[in-house]
């Protein structure tokens, strides 16, 4: 996954380990999803600065299902095709509150750093 950081999205940065998890459980959880729409949402919701490519959403879906934070089932989409359909678990719902939890706790620990350097240069 890349977060896109200019206007014109030639710069990219890997996003912290652990962060595509956490997306995908969030999206989840607004309901059950396919891997194109998982991708498209995240994309949606970061307003186009996330974008996930299938070499890295794939693999976290298989983790994540392996851990049996989500479960997945075929089913056939309006347009006749046949689709893998993922789906958030409770043991997923648990550890999104606790990534969650983890991440707020990470943003203002970097908040709090940043901003006491900011106002230590002034």
């Amino acid at each position: 996954m890349v977060l896109k950081t200019s206007p014109r999205h030639q710069n990219r940065i890997e996003l912290l380990q652990g962060t595509l998890d956490l997306l995908i459980l969030q999206t989840l959880q607004w309901g059950p999803q396919h891997g194109y729409g998982i991708s498209q949402a995240i994309r949606a919701n970061s307003m186009d600065a996330f974008q996930v490519d299938t070499g890295s959403l794939y693999p976290a879906l298989h983790r994540l299902a392996r851990q049996k934070l989500i479960a997945a089932s075929w089913k056939t989409s309006d347009n006749r095709q046949r689709i893998r359909v993922y789906r958030l678990t409770k043991k997923g719902r648990e550890e999104l509150a606790s990534g969650r939890s983890r991440w707020e706790r990470f943003v203002e620990a970097m908040g709090g750093i940043l901003g006491a350097r900011q106002e230590s240069e002034s």
